[in-house]
C-alpha cells in the first residue's frame, strides 16, 4: 500500500521535477475544443514535452499530424508525435517521419501498434513494412536526429511470454537508438519499481518514465487495463465503490489516488512523470499542483 502522509519536506525542487502529457487527436469540433482547453490549461506548467497519439488509419493519422502542427504553430510546447508501423510499408512510414522533421518535430514516440484485427488477434508485420518497434526505432534514427521514446510494460506486454522476454524487447529498442521509455499505466508502485530494477540489471540505462493515469471513469479505466494487461488492485476498486452516480466525489477520489501514487514515487526518488490526460486537464493539473508545480509566471512572481 502506498504512503498517504503529505509533508512539505516531500516537495521536490521545481527544477528537478519533470512532467509530460499525452493527448489524442480529436474526432469532432466539440472534442477539438476540449483538447485545446486542456492544452491551454496545462501548457503553463512547462512540460518537457506533450505527446499526441497515432492511429494506423488515414483519417486518424491526418488528425494526429494536424494536432501536432497546431501545437507547433500556436504554442511553445515541444510535441512528441506517436508513430506506428502497422498497415504501412517502410516507404510510407519513412515519408511520415520526413514529414514530421519538415514540420519541426524532433521527438517521436515509436510504437509497433495494435494488430490490424484488434487487441488479442495475432500481429503480422505489413509486407514491405517494419517488422516491429526495434526496426522502427532504427529507421527513425537513420532519417533524422530525433529523440525517440518507446513503450515499457511493468506487468509485461499482453503478447509477451514472460517479463524477461519483455525486457529483452525493451533492450532491443534501446540498442536500436531509443532514448527514453514511457511505461504503460499501473497502480501498484511496487510493480514499477521491480520492473525498473530488472531493466537496470539487464543493462538498460535510459530513463524509464512512469506513466500515470488519473482515473476519470473507473469502469472505463478497468476496461483499458484489462486490454493492456495492467492489474487493478482491490484497494483501488474499493475507493470507487458506490460512486457510479456521483461524478463530483469520483473526481475528488481520483485526484487523491493519483496524488498518493506520485508522492510515493517521489519518496522513492522518481522525479519524472508522464500523464495520460485523456484530453482533460482538471485532474492532471490538480496532481501537478500538489507536486509543487506552478505556472511559470506565478513561479517567477513568487521568487521576486
Amino acid at each position: 500500500m502506498m504512503s498517504t502522509s503529505y509533508k512539505p519536506s516531500r516537495y521536490v525542487s521545481r527544477s528537478r521535477l519533470k512532467v509530460s502529457f499525452e493527448f489524442f487527436p480529436p474526432k469532432s469540433e466539440e472534442m477539438e475544443a476540449t483538447l485545446w482547453e486542456s492544452i491551454e490549461r496545462l501548457a503553463p506548467l512547462a512540460p518537457t514535452f506533450v505527446s499526441v497519439t497515432y492511429g494506423a488509419g488515414g483519417s486518424t493519422r491526418e488528425r494526429t499530424h494536424a494536432t501536432v502542427q497546431r501545437i507547433i504553430a500556436e504554442t511553445q510546447l515541444k510535441p512528441a508525435a506517436h508513430l506506428t508501423c502497422v498497415a504501412a510499408t517502410r516507404g510510407e512510414v519513412d515519408d511520415v517521419i520526413r514529414g514530421y522533421w519538415a514540420a519541426g518535430v524532433r521527438h517521436i514516440v515509436a510504437l509497433r501498434g495494435d494488430p490490424v484485427g484488434g487487441i488479442g488477434t495475432p500481429y503480422a508485420s505489413h509486407p514491405g513494412g517494419y517488422d516491429g518497434s526495434p526496426e522502427l526505432v532504427a529507421g527513425i534514427r537513420a532519417i533524422g536526429d530525433f529523440e525517440v521514446s518507446v513503450s515499457a510494460y511493468p506487468e509485461k506486454h499482453p503478447e509477451s511470454g514472460s517479463i524477461d522476454t519483455d525486457i529483452e524487447m525493451l533492450k532491443r529498442k534501446v540498442d536500436a537508438g531509443a532514448t527514453r521509455a514511457i511505461t504503460q499505466f499501473f497502480f501498484d508502485n511496487e510493480v514499477y519499481l521491480r520492473y525498473l530494477d530488472r531493466a537496470r540489471a539487464a543493462g538498460i540505462t535510459i530513463p524509464i518514465v512512469p506513466g500515470i493515469v488519473p482515473v476519470q471513469n473507473f469502469k472505463q479505466t478497468a476496461g483499458f487495463a484489462a486490454r493492456a494487461g495492467a492489474s487493478i488492485p482491490d484497494w483501488l476498486a474499493r475507493r470507487f465503490e458506490g460512486l457510479e452516480g456521483d461524478p463530483a466525489t469520483r473526481k475528488l477520489i481520483a485526484a487523491a489516488v493519483a496524488a498518493e501514487q506520485v508522492f510515493d514515487l517521489v519518496d522513492r526518488g522518481v522525479t519524472e512523470f508522464h500523464f495520460y490526460t485523456m484530453n482533460r486537464a482538471d485532474l492532471v493539473y490538480a496532481v501537478c499542483h500538489l507536486l509543487g508545480l506552478r505556472p511559470e509566471g506565478e513561479t517567477a512572481r513568487a521568487a521576486a
